[in-house]
């Protein structure tokens, strides 16, 4: 065999796996389906501004090893996420703070703002949310609820909010200060450029074909490596042998304007159903660019259907129920490794997945 390993897809998950493999001395190939490195991070340069082609990436975390790590190949900025929304015609600061609840309802104390989220808490009577409509509105009270969740979460989710389980909503970041940043975590930001300065580094010393699907000839790419390690979606590895788990998918359009300043900001959140699309993400904003134009992105969820792009794995008990049959068959060959959010069917934030690719390192070379 002419590999140590495989590794099916160029993501995070893949391109930490293949960097850190590959130090450990081991000889790595990736094939990588699309026709560029980075999955869902890589950023298309139009008009000198590095576009997130596959929506916002904004990297936050806790986690200093990983932080440092990062670091180690390309330097950050020092963009925090401050998103805004436009409901009914108003202009709305997220996530849900003192500014927010000033806005709505004219309170100026924490005070005030809790004993009325409370007040409208009381329609519950108490008892123990079984959706996200009732999760939503024991957390920030009918009126937030009503003007900033309702109809965005709809829109997302292709489904009605009293038909969504609680825990989707139960991380809602709440908080009774004039703090508009979105994350608490230590640290916060987005590679000067974009992100495929990172990829690129990370994949410096590595053999990448590209334009490659796996499942086109599987039985020949399996051959040529002691181990695979496939971060693609788990129940297609299988054969959808118990059935295909269901997917939100987006779609984006991307304009250049001939302005310099479109909204004002990097993301703008668009409530009302009127808007077909969920959001509009200025790019340049996430640069602190200062260009004559300006590239902007909206974006519309919809239900994954034979040819989308994978996005947001749908939780519920049912999927999930089916995705623990897909796990139980991973442990049956140790010739296959599974990782990322696709293999794993789940959401993971970028900090999560490099920390889950340097964990499944330390286990595989001991």
């Amino acid at each position: 065999m002419k590999y140590d390993y495989l590794i099916v897809g160029s993501g995070l998950f893949g391109s930490v796996m293949a960097h850190e493999l590959t130090k450990k001395g081991k000889k790595v190939k990736i094939i990588e389906k699309r026709n560029h490195i980075g999955g869902n991070v890589y950023c298309e340069n139009i008009d000198d501004i590095a576009v997130h082609k596959y929506g916002a990436h904004i990297f936050h975390t806790n986690d200093k090893e990983v932080w440092d790590y990062v670091n180690s190949f390309v330097e950050f900025n020092r963009y925090t996420n401050s998103p805004i929304a436009l409901s009914k015609g108003k202009v709305y600061n997220l996530p849900f703070n003192m500014n927010t609840f000033n806005q709505l309802w004219g309170v100026v104390t924490p005070l005030d703002a809790k004993n009325k989220i409370i007040e409208q808490s009381l329609e519950l009577n108490n008892k123990t949310p079984d959706n996200l409509e009732e999760q939503a509105i024991s957390l920030v009270g009918r009126d937030i609820f009503e003007t900033l969740i309702k109809e965005y979460t709809e829109k997302q989710w292709g489904r009605e909010c009293c038909d969504l389980p609680a825990f989707i909503i139960k991380r809602l970041p709440v908080r009774f200060t004039f703090d508009n940043n979105y994350f608490n975590d230590k640290y916060q930001g987005i590679p000067i450029g974009g992100y495929n300065g990172l990829i690129t580094s990370l994949l410096s010393n590595i053999e990448v074909e590209m334009n490659v699907d796996y499942f086109d000839n599987k039985k020949y790419w399996d051959s040529i490596a002691k181990k695979v390690i496939y971060t693609g979606p788990i129940d297609k590895f299988f054969d959808y042998k118990f059935g295909a788990l269901d997917y939100r998918s987006l779609q984006f359009e991307h304009e250049t304007l001939n302005v310099d300043n479109f909204q004002g900001n990097a993301v703008v959140n668009y409530i009302d159903k009127k808007y077909a699309f969920t959001r509009i993400i200025e790019h340049k904003h996430f640069d602190f660019g200062k260009q004559d134009k300006t590239v902007i992105t909206r974006e519309y969820p919809k239900e994954y259907e034979n040819g989308d792009e994978y996005y947001y794995p749908v939780n519920d008990s049912k999927n999930n129920q089916v995705y623990s049959k897909y796990k139980d068959l991973t442990s049956i060959d140790d010739k296959y490794l599974f990782g990322g959010r696709l293999a794993e069917y789940k959401y993971y934030d970028m900090h999560q997945v490099i920390r889950s690719a340097l964990n499944l390192v330390k286990n595989e070379i001991k």
